[in-house]
């Protein structure tokens, strides 16, 4: 049950982790990011299969209105996830991550999630103080009276693993050699969490979604008992301006593991889709 549990975790939230790539630390408190890939009412819709099993599902999106932290005009990001069919009977997942994302910056002003996995239970919120760079975490697991508080340094310009998502959309692949090394810096569960992403340029994938022209990046596993290699994990984004993650593929110990693009809507430009004879 544990091999299983662990297994399914990262079904649904393989695409969480690679909103970790491609950002880390700089020294400039006040960044700017060009964004011209995504906008309000974006939602993406995933299925997440194990081997020929239709697992999970998974969706992101951009509420439609813009909503103000800390007198700052941001995007709010949610990230829905949840088990279905057979899966569903075993171990019941209906799992929330939220990222209030600063318009201008791309950073995190806020984060939350909310973790409803068969018996365990745990909310968090995730408060960002640019100007001191910290992250102040309160959280609380069965029990609302028992709250957990803590402060933590974090580097400037750090991302949580929603707004990091976003972030590594506004980014410009075309500068970006294949084989490039990339390191990344975000804060998750109050700690940092490291992983170097490997840039391995363009390929042609096909998704439920369609065959669409894509950007593959492979992020560095560390030693662990659930993918096969360091390499085990590939990330495609749309080759577009949009860069929508439209296809994961992971190999594991114990099979193999796809998130795939099936609905979208509300994308700013349009998706490179490869045309049908």
């Amino acid at each position: 049950m544990l091999i299983r549990r662990r297994l399914l975790l990262s079904l649904v939230f393989c695409l969480l982790i690679t909103g970790l790539v491609a950002f880390g630390p700089t020294k400039q408190p006040a960044r700017s990011a060009d964004n011209t890939s995504f906008q309000t009412g974006e939602t993406l819709q995933y299925k997440v299969h194990y081997g020929l099993i239709n697992a999970a599902d998974a969706t992101i999106e951009l509420d439609n209105n813009l909503h103000r932290i800390n007198d700052r005009p941001c995007y709010r990001a949610t990230v829905t996830g949840r088990t279905i069919g057979s899966f569903d009977y075993f171990l019941r997942i209906r799992d929330t991550w939220r990222s209030y994302i600063d318009t201008s910056s791309i950073q995190p002003r806020r984060f939350f999630r909310n973790i409803e996995e068969n018996n365990y239970r745990k909310r968090e919120t995730v408060d960002f103080d640019r100007l001191r760079d910290v992250a102040n975490v309160e959280s609380y697991k069965k029990d609302k009276n028992d709250v957990k508080r803590g402060t933590f340094k974090v580097p400037d310009n750090v991302q949580d693993i929603v707004s990091g998502f976003y972030y590594l959309r506004t980014l410009n692949y075309d500068l970006r050699r294949p084989g490039e090394v990339i390191r990344v810096q975000g804060f998750f569960d109050e700690e940092m969490l490291p992983m170097d992403v490997i840039y391995k340029g363009r390929e042609t994938v096909s998704t439920r979604a369609g065959t669409i022209r894509a950007i593959r990046l492979v992020p560095k596993m560390p030693k662990n008992k659930l993918f096969k290699g360091e390499n085990a994990v590939s990330v495609y984004l749309s080759d577009d301006q949009n860069k929508v993650p439209v296809l994961i593929q992971a190999d594991m110990l114990v099979g193999a593991v796809k998130v795939d693009l099936y609905k979208y809507k509300g994308l700013r430009n349009r998706l490179n889709m490869v045309a049908q004879n």
